[in-house]
């Protein structure tokens, strides 16, 4: 049997099992965004990794090395936020082809701090290797919270409203721009890509939604909201309703999908790299979020004031 016949998934779930021999402090491990380990009775551990591949995940190309660096530490700092989680260390391997040079390394660097410094996460160390042809980016990252505040995978309810915190396809809008080259309209084209090459973080929006104590479920949107929430309604044993009226589209996707002859809400479906948090909200809490919301500071939840969209569990 090849792997290409079960897929990522199938792959995670056939070694699944056979990965959790030692139970002490665990207290999640595959499955979810982060694996979860006790720090002592009311703290929690998170843990997440992530690899980008060279002519699999990035065109070196086609992205700056500044970007490329930000994106790296981006993709981890958002499975961090899907948990409700505080970012804390992180930790860079990287196997380097002989055509790179120093001042490519140095941009690389400078786009994963200006990620970091925001959240004041450390780059303690990891691993420096050769590589006979392309970049390969490994980053492992730390983070803490309270166990009674995580937001997992495999607690949505029936009944929950589904909410989303940004627009959907405009990252896979951008991987189209970048590919094909299109010829679109210079401020909408900038746009698409910056949302491919520089995804926005949520961390702040991830800590207040784990804090609201309104909402059962989280995950990140990186592979798509047709594939992320399916991880949701498996791990929770419930299905969902999308509303397509209900899903977030930019005027920006609007405009591209009219100039390549496509439906928008094709794109919103199967695009991924979009990084923003779909989560599920307790019916009955419903009220108190969006007036928590109200209540916040602009800074923090601003986004999820303009761009809140439901639909529903079952």
């Amino acid at each position: 049997m090849n792997l290409k016949e079960i897929g990522e998934f199938g792959l995670i779930r056939r070694i699944k099992p056979l990965c959790f021999i030692r139970k002490e402090n665990i207290i999640k491990g595959i499955g979810d965004d982060c694996a979860v380990y006790e720090i002592d009775r009311k703290r929690a551990a998170l843990f997440t990794t992530d690899m980008l591949v060279e002519n699999i995940h990035f065109l070196r190309n086609k992205i700056s090395p500044f970007e490329l660096g930000y994106k790296t530490m981006a993709v981890n700092l958002s499975d961090i936020s899907a948990m409700g989680g505080k970012p804390s260390d992180a930790f860079l391997s990287i196997a380097i082809p002989d055509n790179i040079t120093v001042e490519y390394i140095d941009e690389l660097y400078r786009g994963m701090i200006f990620a970091c410094k925001k959240y004041n996460v450390n780059i303690l160390g990891g691993d420096t290797t050769g590589s006979k042809k392309d970049l390969v980016l490994n980053i492992a990252l730390t983070g803490e919270i309270q166990k009674n505040k995580i937001l997992y995978r495999h607690n949505a309810k029936i009944g929950d409203k589904i909410y989303i915190n940004g627009y959907l396809g405009d990252s896979s809008a951008g991987l189209d721009i970048i590919l094909k080259n299109i010829n679109i309209d210079k401020e909408i084209k900038n746009y698409l890509i910056k949302c491919h090459n520089m995804p926005d973080i949520y961390i702040d929006e991830g800590i207040f939604l784990s804090e609201t104590g309104a909402v059962n479920s989280c995950i990140d949107l990186s592979d798509g909201i047709s594939s992320d929430l399916a991880h949701i309604c498996e791990e929770s044993s419930c299905g969902a309703l999308i509303y397509e009226k209900s899903l977030p589209v930019s005027d920006n996707l609007k405009k591209f999908a009219e100039i390549e002859k496509k439906n928008p809400i094709d794109i919103v479906l199967s695009g991924g790299e979009d990084y923003k948090l779909l989560f599920t909200v307790k019916k009955i809490a419903q009220k108190i979020l969006r007036k928590n919301i109200l209540k916040s500071l602009k800074k923090t939840c601003s986004v999820l004031v303009k761009s809140l969209r439901g639909m529903t569990l079952f």
